[in-house]
């Protein structure tokens, strides 16, 4: 995949993780249509409803080491999705203040990668309500965070990722797709016993990058087996996905126009690339020579960079401080995935969590160091986001706008081969008394955003117009379009 071994350069010392990882992706099903036909075959509730309470208060966290004061629950835990193959995912779930949270929504989080972490990422550097100091050991409050519109669970999936574990060696070189969406739809049935009073809550998904996949695969899943049981098994309303991969061609040639557009590569640069190259490119199959020319120059040119956000600063130096810096509040750390890194290896931190029980036998990390293939990966879920559609689900999809991975760019091709026309014009929308970005309603229920500043990881690049995006997202509103 083009530009994978530039970003990789930076994964230690940006915020970024690697798009699709290093992971070895295979094209294997035919279809981007998903669903589980039969939900006996793979999904076993591992509890009874007697054990739920238990179960619940054995998850519950009283204090995560040098965190602040909070006001509100939070609990972390594992729920077994393979009992035969011993796979167990684990969850960090926050809820919204006690005078609200019996009102307010069930948002499931995912990162992408595929292969990289929720909690990690999403929870810890992203969205959720604490961030890590820069000395590995203290947390401060993300007062944007995104318990303050919802009930905000985060998921490590597939098993291999963060603390989620398997106890067969095969599940870390047989990964993919349809495996991931299958343990995810068997956690989240599992789950919702283990806190019952969630089961008829409004549901909600939300992620980003290749979420766009399983995320995608997940919603359709749930509806389809809400139809054949012909009950409301998960009360799903609704998805929304941030810089979405949605198809391969689509996320090279859209990243092209991007640099190309925002003078990281020449003009003459980008013209060689879309004229020589085949999409997706793929320098493994026989690329031409004009083609591999123009790819050098893009590499030379992205390797100072971080493609993930275009103008953020480069993480110099990822050593721990003694004592903590000084939040800036609104401006991310360049070297968070350090902190975090360190934070969450600590013993007396993953006992509070309830964290690594089995004693793995590698230690955290932001992305996977234990599955080593992708075995399947379609190159387009196209058909699947217009099947959502069709579906009367609500439908978002935001974009940063200096992420140059998978930029506004590549989401404009992909809405253009699915042949959506705009119902609304193209307008700013506001936050905080600025521009947020801008939006425009399409037909079938779809809504599109840009968040003006933000990269691939929207929330940690702009934590105020995230959290405005998603209280309107939840609450079925437009955008404000006026301060």
């Amino acid at each position: 995949m083009l530009i994978s071994s530039a970003a990789e350069k930076h994964t230690d010392r940006t915020l970024s993780y690697p798009y699709r990882s290093e992971l070895l992706l295979k094209n294997s099903l035919d279809t981007a249509q998903f669903c589980i036909d039969d939900i006996d075959s793979f999904v076993h509730l591992e509890i009874q409803p007697h054990q739920a309470s238990q179960l619940r208060e054995n998850d519950r966290i009283k204090r995560l080491p040098g965190q602040p004061e909070a006001d509100f629950e939070q609990y972390g835990g594992y729920v077994t999705v393979d009992q035969v193959a011993g796979r167990a995912l684990y969850y960090y779930f926050v809820e919204t203040k006690t005078s609200q949270k019996h009102s307010l929504p069930l948002l499931l989080w995912l990162n992408g990668g595929p292969g990289c972490s929720s909690f990690g990422y999403g929870a810890m550097q992203e969205l959720g309500p604490f961030h890590v100091c820069s000395d590995g050991k203290t947390l401060y409050k993300n007062k944007f965070s995104w318990n303050n519109a919802a009930n905000v669970l985060f998921l490590e999936s597939p098993a291999g990722v963060g603390f989620s574990y398997s106890n067969t060696t095969a599940d870390f070189t047989t990964g993919g797709d349809r495996r991931t969406t299958i343990d995810n739809y068997a956690f989240l049935l599992n789950w919702l016993e283990r806190f019952p009073e969630y089961k008829r809550r409004e549901f909600y998904i939300s992620g980003e990058s290749y979420i766009g996949h399983y995320g995608a695969m997940l919603a359709q899943t749930i509806l389809h087996n809400n139809r054949k049981a012909k009950t409301t098994l998960i009360n799903l309303k609704g998805i929304i996905i941030g810089n979405p991969s949605l198809e391969d061609e689509a996320d090279d040639r859209g990243m092209i126009e991007y640099l190309g557009n925002h003078a990281i590569i020449s003009g003459e640069t980008t013209a060689q690339i879309l004229k020589h190259c085949d999409f997706p490119i793929n320098i493994d199959k026989g690329s031409s020579y004009k083609c591999l020319e123009a790819q050098e120059e893009l590499n030379t040119n992205i390797a100072g960079i971080n493609p993930y956000n275009i103008y953020a600063p480069l993480c110099l130096n990822s050593n721990l401080t003694e004592k903590p810096k000084k939040t800036a509040g609104r401006d991310i750390d360049p070297c968070i995935l350090s902190y975090v890194n360190a934070y969450l290896n600590r013993a007396d931190v993953q006992q509070a969590l309830h964290a690594n029980v089995t004693k793995l036998h590698y230690g955290w990390s932001g992305c996977s160091v234990v599955i080593k293939e992708w075995t399947d990966s379609p190159s387009t879920v196209m058909p699947l986001i217009k099947d959502l559609l069709g579906s009367n689900l609500r439908v978002w999809i935001y974009s940063g706008d200096v992420d140059a991975r998978i930029p506004f760019t590549t989401t404009n091709l992909c809405f253009e081969k699915m042949k959506l026309h705009p119902k609304s014009a193209y307008l700013p929308w506001y936050s905080g008394g600025q521009i947020g970005g801008y939006t425009q309603e399409y037909e079938g229920n779809l809504r599109f955003a840009t968040v003006r500043g933000a990269g691939h990881q929207v929330p940690a690049y702009q934590p105020e117009r995230a959290l405005t995006l998603i209280r309107h997202f939840l609450a079925g509103k437009d955008l404000p379009t006026r301060d």
